[in-house]
């Protein structure tokens, strides 16, 4: 979707997609358009609720069923378990997606980490080939006027063309671009913190190979899951700022992550986006 930042003012309903790293700001500010009658679609709580709630939940059972005492009361029907995710809270399906890396210490092997891995992307794509169809729930419905599409993180590494077109077509697509200082702070926060992330195939096998090299490991069974995430974060954020930078080039625009600090509310929001907009 192309505009000039007259047209986008006078729209009488906006629709946005928010690209960038997990961690650049996406959510902050889809949140705060949120509490400002805006429409807060995440791509990453459809994925865990529509998608992957089965599995989510199959992998947390698996989990309870090697503790005897919880075992017999899923069993017998005493309990229940349910997937309590949200747009706040996406644990549920970070534990799922998982770390490849020994088992002993809470790693996947390859292949089933791999299994995970394929599925989290046809997930994500159907999440995102679902936007135009929220769009309209969202005012038919729930009468919401305007529209945020928060991506994931990884929508940069999905591979079906449709995702973009559809995206580009029904939302005015942003990519947040962190500053040097930004990815910085996003390095030290995946070191301090590794979390399950998401990989392109080739990716993954590029780099794992690379890895277990460095640290002179044979099977992949030996390998630390934290400390992998930690040596490979820096490298997927190298790898995944061109493929950015490529899609808004070709389908939307480029905020600056330090532009949304004066953010404070919707209608500053929409003065800068238009801004932007004029100025491309």
């Amino acid at each position: 979707m192309r505009l000039t930042g007259r047209q986008f003012r006078a729209r009488p309903s906006r629709a946005i997609t928010l690209l960038g790293m997990s961690g650049v700001g996406k959510t902050r500010l889809a949140s705060r358009l949120r509490r400002q009658h805006w429409f807060h679609y995440s791509g990453d709580y459809r994925i865990g609720t529509r998608y992957l709630g089965e599995p989510i939940l199959d992998n947390i059972k698996r989990q309870l069923m090697t503790v005897p005492f919880v075992r017999d009361l899923l069993r017998s029907d005493s309990i229940y378990v349910e997937n309590n995710i949200s747009i706040d809270n996406l644990a549920p399906l970070s534990t799922f997606l998982g770390k490849l890396g020994d088992p002993e210490r809470g790693g996947l092997d390859l292949v089933e980490f791999k299994r995970r891995q394929r599925l989290h992307e046809q997930a994500e794509v159907a999440a995102m080939l679902d936007v135009p169809q929220f769009i309209e729930r969202a005012q038919a419905i729930y009468g919401y006027r305007h529209f945020v599409n928060d991506a994931g993180g990884s929508l940069c590494e999905l591979s079906d063309p449709r995702v973009m077109e559809v995206l580009a077509e029904h939302t005015l697509v942003i990519y947040i671009s962190a500053s040097e200082a930004d990815r910085q702070a996003l390095v030290e926060r995946a070191v301090a913190g590794p979390k399950p992330m998401f990989y392109r195939e080739s990716f993954l096998d590029e780099r794992l190979a690379q890895y277990m090299g460095e640290r002179q490991l044979e099977y992949v069974a030996l390998v630390d899951p934290d400390d992998f995430v930690r040596w490979v974060f820096p490298r997927l954020f190298e790898a995944r700022v061109p493929r950015y930078e490529q899609i808004a080039k070709r389908y939307g625009y480029t905020l600056q992550a330090a532009q949304l600090a004066n953010v404070e509310s919707a209608d500053d929001f929409v003065d800068l986006v238009a801004d932007l907009l004029d100025r491309s």
